[in-house]
């Protein structure tokens, strides 16, 4: 029998080495292919993504603070641009030791303890990567001495950027305002209105400079531009090699704004003002154009800049002239004398009083069981509406307000402009108070007894006085408006931002009063000023040419007098301290017959409507000797029998236009004080 041979063990773990090998194989080819999609991945699909990680790891790029734009006048004059700026930085990412550095870089440039203790400060609280300012406003000197010794300063960085210079200093002060470095509370402010809830790296760089007041806090989004980047090789720790100015993207300026402000009307006025305090606002009776929004004393903005030191601050703060307050928007007085122009007005449109009409003036007025004295005491006789306007009669304006009542003239008030808020493009307008019978319901909802109107009121009211308070803003609009005699102007003060226009102050609506109406007001208005009876007819006169200015005086008390003799005595405050003093105003437009400009002068305390109307004339005279039409005018020869007005003429000065004191029958007297503080 032959023997029989069995190779199934054998077999069985052939197969099974096989499939071991298949599968192994399999899985290898699998990982391979895996590896070599990923390879092919890495480096054909996402070649770019990681050559770009690579190149971040090698190159960085420092934000570049955009240009701020310029803010001009309307001619193009700058009054607020940018100039070099040779700074310092130190970057806390870069450096060991901070302390030590500070010390070195004392050596080279001046470093003040607190400049140091604050240094220090800003490099704890500010992200390691941002830098920030050691010293700004270097000198050429300087700045040549540290870029020497930078490879001694490890750190440290000679940087020129740009600083913002006002170049006419106070003038444009308010309006314009100035720009400071970001406060904490700004990048708490930025941080809740991002969208993501992180700060715009921007506002960290040393160099950036946020609008704190004026045209620059209200157009800061469009002055501010967009940042751009320097490219600059860093090595392993991020320490910078050099730079790659090929790869900079460039920073993108920000837009220029033009205002409707002139500089030389706007310096004029300054110049004017001198130490005084007041305002003074110039409108293009045309179209609304603001020429001139002035308040003073005035602060130098450029020292804002950089940050003014505390103990100068506290001193602007507490000057009782008040420089820091914008007068010409947030100031808010009595209109005195220049209000009885809409008292006037309301009468005629009331039909209740005739122009010629003639009320006897003994000096004063018997009301309520007590007696209203006129500013001249001895009486203006029978005068007729022109007469009263003309010589500031207050006993003509007593009766006349008694006789139409507050709410004809508050209606009257409110349609020239006065109670209201102007789109200018800034902040700190105040509205300020029209009285009438619903305003005294409203603002005593909580006080039954003090809602009706009592008909002493009126008396103050008809005058300028008691709870009425405007601005100077407004007396412009108001003055503006009578000037035009048809259009409810609107002033402008934005002219264009990037190029593009603004709408005009004449693009609205009309005034709903007659013509002929205001005519009667304007022809007093111009015998105020040209009239040897008038009572601005000395201190107005402008001496060019044939041109004549048509004005109202007005002179607004600061608290009440007394109630004894015949109140003359009592109402002159010329002696007293300056902040008891009254108030003298001025509201003005040239030329009479052919209006093109509209003024209105604030003097704080200062006594008499007769000392701001002077102020009014010199920066009258600046706005119609710019003017090209007006000029050949001016230097027209005038007719040989057209003589000049008489530079000499009776003291007639508007004296302060309110009763003694007001009577048992009126509200609380006048407040001692026109709140010209800020709110």
């Amino acid at each position: 029998m032959e023997p029989h041979i069995y190779f199934d063990e054998v077999n069985e773990r052939q197969g099974v080495f096989h499939r071991r090998t298949f599968l192994l194989g399999g899985g290898l080819a699998l990982v391979g292919a895996a590896l070599g999609g990923r390879l092919l991945q890495l480096q054909v699909a996402e070649a770019t993504h990681y050559q770009t990680m690579a190149s971040n790891n090698q190159f960085r790029f420092r934000l570049l603070p955009p240009p701020r734009g310029r803010i001009l006048d309307r001619n193009g004059v700058a009054i607020a641009s940018n100039r070099p700026d040779f700074r310092l930085l130190i970057r806390r990412d870069e450096v060991n030791d901070a302390g030590a550095t500070l010390d070195a870089v004392s050596l080279l440039v001046p470093v003040t303890p607190a400049r140091r203790r604050q240094v220090m400060r800003e490099l704890e609280i500010t992200p390691r990567s941002v830098p920030v300012a050691i010293a700004n406003d270097l000198s050429w000197s300087e700045f040549c001495r540290v870029n020497a010794r930078l490879p001694e300063l490890p750190g440290v960085t000679a940087d020129m950027g740009e600083s913002r210079v006002y170049p006419y200093g106070g003038a444009f002060a308010h309006v314009v305002g100035y720009v400071s470095k970001i406060s904490q509370a700004d990048l708490d402010k930025a941080k809740k209105t991002s969208a993501n809830g992180q700060v715009d790296p921007l506002l960290l760089h040393p160099g950036f400079r946020i609008g704190k007041s004026g045209v620059e806090q209200a157009m800061d989004a469009e002055l501010r531009g967009r940042p751009g980047g320097q490219k600059v090789e860093v090595d392993s720790v991020g320490h910078a090699l050099k730079e790659d100015p090929s790869g900079d993207v460039k920073a993108i300026p920000g837009s220029d704004v033009v205002l409707t402000l002139d500089a030389d009307i706007q310096s004029r006025a300054l110049e004017v003002f001198g130490a005084e305090s007041g305002a003074a606002v110039v409108i293009d009776v045309r179209n609304g154009d603001v020429l001139c929004l002035l308040s003073a004393p005035a602060f130098d903005p450029n020292r804002f800049v950089s940050g003014v030191a505390e103990a100068e601050y506290r001193a602007l703060h507490d000057y009782d002239h008040q420089p820091l307050l914008d007068k010409s928007i947030g100031g808010l007085y009595p209109p005195g004398s220049t209000f009885k122009t809409m008292t006037a007005l309301a009468a005629l449109e009331s039909g209740l009083v005739n122009p010629h009409d003639r009320i006897q003036c003994t000096g004063q007025f018997f009301f309520g069981g007590r007696y209203f004295h006129c500013w001249n005491h001895k009486g203006h006789g029978s005068v007729d509406m022109n007469t009263a306007i003309k010589s500031s009669c207050d006993v003509y304006f007593y009766q006349t307000a008694l006789r139409i009542g507050p709410d004809r003239i508050a209606e009257v008030a409110d349609a020239f402009g006065l109670g209201h808020t102007f789109e200018l493009g800034i902040s700190g307008q105040r509205k300020g108070t029209v009285p009438s019978t619903a305003w005294k319901k409203r603002v005593n909802a909580h006080n039954p007894a003090n809602q009706t109107w009592f008909s002493g009121e009126s008396l103050s009211y008809g005058i300028g006085q008691g709870a009425l308070q405007v601005n100077a803003l407004q007396l412009a609009v108001m003055t503006a408006r009578l000037a035009n005699g048809k259009k409810a102007l609107l002033p402008r003060l934005i002219k264009s931002v990037g190029g593009k226009e603004r709408p005009r102050g004449d693009q609205f609506g009309d005034l709903p009063f007659s013509q002929d109406k205001i005519n009667v007001v304007r022809a007093a208005m111009q015998s105020v000023a040209n009239d040897v009876g008038g009572t601005a007819y000395r201190q107005s006169q402008l001496n060019l040419g044939d041109i004549k200015m048509a004005g109202k005086t007005g002179s607004a008390q600061m608290h009440g007098y007394g109630n004894t003799g015949s109140g003359a005595k009592e109402r002159d405050t010329t002696n007293l301290a300056w902040r008891m003093r009254d108030h003298g105003l001025f509201v003005a437009f040239a030329p009479y017959d052919d209006p093109r400009y509209a003024i209105s002068v604030i003097l704080e305390h200062g006594l008499h409507g007769t000392n701001a109307a002077p102020k009014a004339v010199e920066i009258m005279k600046v706005a119609l000797l710019k003017d090209p039409d007006m000029r050949q005018r001016i230097e027209r020869p005038l007719p040989a029998d057209e003589k000049p007005a008489a530079s000499a003429s009776p003291d007639m000065s508007d004296a302060p236009d309110e009763s003694l004191a007001d009577p048992t029958e009126a509200a609380p007297p006048p407040p001692t004080s026109p709140s010209p503080g800020p709110r």
